[in-house]
């Protein structure tokens, strides 16, 4: 049995899906995989099901009928986590834009080195982003700076995806009153861990954009993030 629970959610990553699963599997450390899929039309879940086979233990798929948002996809991965015994929860996206040797390193800051939560940062040290075009990189490094002097959080990266949680964390946080679904689903969990006075460390990746399928990136995003994440600040967030 594993103390840590890798959350992959996926939408048409065929091309990815199984290289990063044995990426994560290829570690030192032993992980547990829990893929959660938004009824892929491209058949990652059946990739997953058939990986299953060879990782009977370590490797697991919940199916959801819609595509229905990153952040609803990281909460249903939250539950299923809770309900059983991992001590600690890593988000992690399917295309390798996550180096899988960062896990141990998201692991110990949490385990060995006193934080609730961990943060894979682009920006802690420079600009950490490969094969980004300047005008992505500056979008996402003065977004987070934005939401930074927003909200107040002591975070370089905050749109990071690559986190991992202690589980005393979610435990803590109300998950169904997460409002948010895209990159600010992101921004509202490390604020409310923040106002909840956990120990957020930030450790420092480098980030690498996907070399095969297709972004999630869209308009819509971009726009709950920079304008959700003033709202959320303005109006308050329960706890």
């Amino acid at each position: 049995m594993s103390d840590t629970l890798v959350i992959i959610p996926t939408y048409n990553e065929k091309e990815n899906i199984e290289a990063i699963i044995r990426a994560v599997f290829n570690q030192k450390k032993a992980f547990h995989v829990l893929v959660v899929d938004d009824n892929s039309p491209d058949g990652t879940a059946s990739i997953v099901e058939n990986l299953q086979k060879e990782f009977q233990s370590q490797l697991f798929i919940e199916k959801r009928l819609g595509k229905n948002g990153l952040g609803t996809a990281y909460i249903h991965g939250f539950k299923w986590a809770l309900k059983r015994a991992y001590e600690y929860i890593i988000e992690m996206d399917a295309d390798f834009s996550h180096n899988p040797k960062d896990l141990i390193r998201l692991h110990n800051a949490c385990k060995n080195e006193g934080a609730d939560v961990s943060v894979g940062s682009r920006y802690s040290v420079g600009v950490n982003v490969v094969n980004w075009p300047m005008n992505r990189v500056l979008l996402s490094y003065f977004a987070s700076k934005y939401v930074r002097f927003i909200t107040g959080m002591p975070i370089n990266d905050t749109t990071a995806g690559f986190v991992c949680w202690n589980r005393k964390v979610l435990e803590t946080l109300q998950l169904d009153k997460i409002k948010f679904v895209g990159y600010a689903f992101q921004i509202e969990m490390k604020y409310k861990a923040w106002k909840h006075k956990f120990n957020i460390k930030e450790v420092s990746v480098i980030f690498t954009d996907r070399t095969l399928g297709e972004s999630k990136m869209s308009g819509g995003i971009v726009y709950e993030a920079l304008f959700g994440v003033l709202k959320m600040r303005l109006n308050g967030l329960p706890k």
